[in-house]
């Protein structure tokens, strides 16, 4: 009995609400008995904020092509008027027939919700208002206490409802309650709002809906799970005719277009948004702009709501990713390094613009996932940072040289600063930048070069270890390693060279012996080709915030790092090794400057180039570990390769995007040599090892490497051996007048003097009866002799 009286006491209650309710302009004015019970209803908080709800975020490429959508929720706002009106008269026919008379509730279909909900039987609100209530506080509820005050099935939560209800029914229109209400509803199957409803269910927008499909998505916003119609599609026409009949109820149609409708078959080709990167045909990039938005406290106070943000704002976000070079390059590196090849190599490269720091490119010879272990696939992006969602970073060989010459440039030496640069050589009295004297330094070249004297031109050209170890003792380790950081360059873990003393004792710091990622070796290059200013790589250039109605623009953080003059100077040198140096047949038919680079014992091959629009840096090698699995004796895909170099694989990568992305540009000069730096004459070249080694001594005494073009494999192999040379036969063949099979070309040319035990490397012919555009000198391979044993474990052979 005393459950009873309690029961009809809380309907009392809410009956003296809903009388209350009724005082409303909308219904008309009561006595004062009922003003009295809704006096306590009244006074309840009653301003309910109705933000847009959450809706999917777009990136952008610069050419405005989509590159992802990224969401929460799959919804997409429209207006009222974008909405057909026989979806808003099927909403309103199943949902809420009255919604047009009363003042925010049907009174008898609250109190009956009220009544059913005491008794166990959850009943959901009536009126439109209502349930449009509910889901805005659903929608922004940020922790799961406030989800589940939302929800609660509680008288309370209805009576809080209802006085929400009320109070917007008199600030808003009831076309903006409706529409706000058709935007937030959720309608089955991850879509959220009518026009995502539309789209998905049907493809066709909200405002073109007909009236089956009207009624069809009307009838799920009831039980969308119950309805959904990719499991239930017995269940979901069944539900569509209800919606019909009552429409007719309603005399929003007639009982024959009713019928005709019902006749329409429920087939369904339902339509979701690719959501996030995975599916994205740049997926890379897409990660990195996801965490360009999350790592930066420009975007909120923390990672969750940078994160949130990103996911429900409906931004549109504008990058800097250049469809052609993006194009160009993902081809060059899928053609070069086959995404699921079996010796798991990788290649990766990143376009940066010189002078904004803009990415215009972003590739690497994976597909995008989150299965390490399966073949090609990976979610590392191995172009950037660890903080970017890379990896701890590459040693990047010779291409570290080109900061040896802009430190030597910086500090006024001229173009004609010479060494004696023998086949190998030991450098001594080296100091860290605490002052620290650093043990002696032996070590050899692994280079296209000869033994001699060498200034900046001809060492450049010829990538010589010992005089690049000689230049770099005669600036300075320290002033060295400044100037990479000068230039950008830092560890991919995310540590600057000079932060811990015990990593600045690298006497091969001018070998690329720290790990970084082909990112910031681009974004070096950059700085040489903007004439010394220097970018941080950027990736977004506008936020458009559909939910706040705001933009926010993003502007190139650029400074001068170093002089116009040392950036031209350094430009100028790298130049020159497409002028018969080690990148002689990697030209790409306009002015270019570059470097090839490997690292000890091949554990990985780079190329870093750049022109006066675009820089790239390409990386090729093992994320398993490049020393344990390294570029020596391994097939990818249907090429073999004995050994790769920066110049086998990550040079025609490099070449291949530079053509494709240049189209159509316009060809742009490099800035000519400066002539505070002198001549650029190259010394004169001597025939003779100066340091008096054995080994520098020439391997034959018949004036160099025999001339074994147009002989059988064997015969050349036999003849080259007797020479005193080691030979390796290259898996590359050439196209050749020379008969298939034979002798093409050489690497070095026939008649060059090398030191005993030096690697000649021997192409063959295809027979298709054109000669290489390499000549005898092939671009694609370059010459490594055997290192001597007084080269360190680990430190970089370099280039």
């Amino acid at each position: 009995m005393l459950q009873r009286i309690s029961q009809l006491m809380i309907v009392g209650v809410v009956a003296g609400l809903l009388v209350a309710a009724l005082a409303l302009p909308a219904v008309g004015g009561l006595g004062i008995t009922a003003r009295n019970v809704a006096a306590g209803f009244l006074e309840m908080p009653s301003q309910l904020e109705t933000p847009p709800p959450p809706q999917r975020s777009t990136i952008y490429d610069r050419d405005g092509g989509v590159i992802a959508e990224i969401f929460d929720q799959n919804r997409e706002l429209v207006e009222f008027d974008d909405i057909s009106p026989m979806m808003r008269d099927a909403i309103l026919a199943i949902e809420d027939s009255r919604f047009y008379d009363h003042g925010g509730l049907d009174v008898s279909g609250t109190l009956r919700a009220a009544v059913r909900t005491m008794g166990g039987n959850t009943e959901g609100a009536s009126s439109i208002t209502q349930q449009y209530v509910k889901n805005v506080q659903i929608e922004a509820a940020t922790s799961q206490e406030e989800l589940d005050h939302a929800r609660e099935e509680t008288i309370a939560r209805k009576i809080r409802e209802l006085r929400y209800a009320i109070a917007l029914e008199q600030r808003m229109t009831k076309d903006e309650i409706l529409e706000g209400y058709l935007n937030i509803a959720y309608f089955s199957d991850g879509a959220y709002g009518v026009e995502s409803a539309a789209q998905h269910f049907f493809q066709v927008p909200a405002s073109e809906l007909k009236l089956d499909q009207a009624a069809t998505i009307a009838g799920l916003v009831r039980y969308p799970y119950l309805y959904n119609p990719r499991f239930f599609p017995e269940q979901t026409e069944e539900r569509r005719n209800v919606v019909l009949d009552r429409m007719v109820v309603t005399g929003a149609i007639t009982e024959e277009e009713a019928e005709e409708a019902k006749k329409v078959e429920l087939d369904l080709e339902l339509d979701t948004p690719p959501n996030g990167c995975v599916p994205s045909d740049q997926p890379f990039f897409c990660d990195y702009v996801v965490q360009e938005i999350e790592q930066d406290e420009r975007f909120g106070p923390n990672e969750t709501e940078r994160a949130r943000w990103l996911r429900t704002a409906g931004l549109e976000i504008h990058t800097t990713l250049d469809p052609q070079t993006q194009e160009a390059g993902q081809a060059a590196v899928d053609k070069w390094v086959p995404r699921e090849n079996e010796s798991r190599k990788v290649a990766a490269q990143a376009v940066i613009e010189p002078g904004t720091g803009h990415i215009l490119g972003m590739m690497q010879s994976r597909n995008y996932g989150p299965d390490e272990s399966k073949l090609g696939e990976t979610s590392i992006n191995f172009t950037t940072d660890s903080d970017r969602g890379g990896s701890s970073g590459f040693q990047a060989g010779s291409t570290f040289k080109a900061i040896t010459l802009a430190a030597a440039l910086d500090e006024g030496l001229p173009f004609s600063t010479s060494f004696n640069s023998p086949s190998s050589t030991t450098v001594s009295g080296q100091t860290s930048c605490n002052g620290g004297r650093l043990e002696s330094w032996s070590l050899s070249n692994a280079g296209d070069s000869n033994a001699g004297n060498h200034n900046m031109i001809s060492g450049t050209k010829a990538s010589s270890n010992t005089f690049f170890a000689q230049l770099q003792a005669r600036v300075g380790l320290c002033d060295t390693i400044k100037m990479a950081e000068r230039l950008g360059l830092q560890r991919a873990d995310g540590t600057l060279f000079t932060e811990n003393e015990n990593t600045l004792a690298n006497s091969s710091f001018t070998l690329g012996s720290e790990e970084v990622s082909p990112m910031r070796v681009a974004n070096a290059y950059a700085t040489f080709a903007s004439g010394g200013m220097y970018c941080e790589p950027q990736a977004i250039t506008k936020i458009e915030d559909r939910q706040a109605g705001t933009t926010i623009d993003i502007e190139p953080e650029c400074e001068r790092a170093i002089s116009e003059d040392v950036a031209d100077g350094t430009a100028y040198l790298l130049s020159q090794t497409f002028n018969g140096g080690t990148a002689a047949s990697l030209g790409i038919g306009r002015p270019a400057g570059g470097k090839t680079g490997t690292t000890d014992g091949s554990a990985a091959a780079w190329f870093a180039g750049f022109t006066p629009q675009m820089a790239s840096a390409v990386f090729v090698g093992d994320p398993r570990g490049p020393q344990q699995y390294p570029l020596r004796n391994v097939t990818i895909g249907s090429r073999h390769f004995p050994v790769v170099y920066g110049a086998t694989i990550p040079g025609p990568i490099w070449q291949e995007t530079m053509r494709g992305a240049h189209e159509g540009l316009e060809t742009r000069r490099l800035a000519s040599a400066p002539g505070s730096f002198g001549s650029t004459s190259e010394p004169r070249s001597s025939d003779e090892d100066d340091d008096g080694d054995e080994e520098a001594s020439p391997a034959s005494d018949d004036g160099g490497v025999p001339n074994v073009i147009g002989m059988s494999e064997s015969a050349a192999v036999a003849q080259l051996e007797d020479a005193g040379y080691s030979v390796n036969v290259s898996g590359t063949t050439l196209r050749s007048s020379e008969p298939s099979g034979s002798v093409a070309a050489i690497n070095p040319d026939p008649g060059r003097r090398l030191p005993k035990g030096a690697t000649v490397i021997v192409f063959l012919s295809d027979g298709s009866g054109r000669e290489s555009a390499g000549g005898t000198h092939p671009g694609n391979e370059e010459w490594h002799p055997v290192r001597p044993a007084t080269l360190p474990t680990g430190e970089n052979s370099g280039e």
